[in-house]
């Protein structure tokens, strides 16, 4: 890369720095104002003299001294930069229509590669969170976007950082905001997904129909044995009625006189 070269500026480089310091020191004071900038804590400058980066390491933060007419520099943002991914239109595996959104969280750690390896690092990183977006959730289907979020995004998130390591970028986090479907693909889950509980209803309803058929007749043999249990099991239905609905009208018959049916 640019930051690795170890070639110098060359004789007439070292003549033109020499006349550019004798300059310095000729119009001292004065000079000092435009030999002298300030760096932000969360800063760094790249310097450039005669096109080339003067070390390979970028100054700052605090004051740093330049040579007007030989030195230029770039300062460089090291804070985290929110970039939102706007809605892709994605074909998933299973051949489904999506938009899906995420937010991109990435820093630069490497001032010097951000500045001498690419033109714009920030657009560039954009562009490329959007089509690594795309190519990964087009090898997912409905099911597995849906309910596999945080696998897709640190997939997404390892693509980014392997890529963007010569840009200087560090990806700090990968989010998947939002996954919309189609509205007749919405109503066709949800017509799917009410049959699937109606369908499990019906097989819990059978269960304790089965169930209770056989504690009725577990029931039933033991008030064979015991003629007096069924009359009282018979006078605690006839006092459950009275209490439920007092306008009920009940007839009791002995017990004996249904023995002979």
């Amino acid at each position: 890369f640019i930051a690795d070269r170890r070639e110098g500026i060359g004789v007439c480089g070292w003549i033109l720095v020499s006349l550019s310091f004798l300059l310095v020191l000729i119009t001292f004071p004065i000079s000092i104002w435009a030999c002298i900038k300030v760096i932000r804590e969360y800063e760094r400058a790249v310097v450039f003299r005669l096109g080339r980066v003067l070390s390979k390491k970028a100054k700052g933060p605090g004051l740093i001294l330049i040579l007007p007419c030989t030195d230029t520099f770039i300062k460089v943002d090291l804070r985290t930069v929110t970039c939102n991914i706007p809605p892709q239109e994605i074909l998933t595996k299973d051949a489904v229509t999506t938009q899906v959104d995420g937010v991109l969280y990435y820093r630069i750690h490497s001032a010097i590669s951000a500045v001498a390896n690419i033109t714009d690092v920030h657009s560039a990183t954009f562009l490329l969170a959007q089509s690594t977006l795309r190519k990964v959730l087009g090898t997912q289907s409905l099911a597995q976007l849906l309910s596999g979020r945080e696998e897709i995004a640190h997939s997404v998130k390892a693509i980014l950082d392997n890529a963007t390591e010569q840009w200087g970028i560090k990806v700090a986090r990968v989010e998947i905001k939002d996954v919309r479907i189609p509205v007749a693909m919405q109503r066709a889950m949800a017509a799917e997904a009410e049959a699937a509980r109606e369908a499990r209803a019906k097989v819990v309803a059978a269960e304790g129909e089965m169930n209770a058929s056989k504690t009725l007749k577990q029931a039933s043999i033991v008030l064979s044995e015991s003629p007096a249990g069924l009359q009282l099991r018979y006078l605690q239905t006839l006092t459950t009625l009275a209490a439920e609905n007092n306008s009920t009208i009940v007839f009791p018959l002995p017990i004996n006189m249904l023995e002979s049916l």
